[in-house]
């Protein structure tokens, strides 16, 4: 038998509050904290993405996108793909910082569909069209 169990993902930050807030914004979630632990935060949001915040006081922000550095992990957001613009003008707006990929001035990624971002604290994100999502 199968223990049962459940993931969440979890993003180190030196100053974990406004980190939550901005993915509770982006994401149409809220902050919560989390039950006995009080350097995680927890951003639920109503699409069923399981977010978390954590302190970390020596978190250093990840070196992506250069091309000799893996992402490590990254959070893909899902939209329509008529709302890509949309949601990429309100992530910026929110705080989020657009990064391409480039190797001697050339572009590495020229998909339409994705837009890479960093949060305000520097983890890779993405914002991908889907055709499976509904505005």
């Amino acid at each position: 038998m199968t223990v049962p169990k459940t993931g969440i993902l979890v993003l180190d930050s030196s100053d974990p509050e406004p980190l939550a807030r901005f993915y509770a914004a982006l994401l149409g979630g809220t902050v919560e904290p989390a039950p006995g632990d009080p350097d995680l935060l927890l951003v639920p949001s109503p699409t069923g993405i399981a977010l978390a915040i954590h302190r970390d006081h020596g978190q250093a922000p990840p070196s992506w996108p250069r091309p000799e550095d893996s992402q490590q992990a990254h959070l893909r957001i899902l939209v329509a793909p008529e709302a890509l613009d949309e949601a990429e003008r309100e992530a910026i707006s929110l705080g989020a910082r657009p990064v391409a990929a480039e190797l001697n001035g050339t572009r590495l990624d020229r998909r339409s569909d994705v837009r890479r971002c960093t949060d305000p604290a520097g983890h890779p994100f993405v914002i991908a069209a889907s055709p499976g999502v509904s505005r």
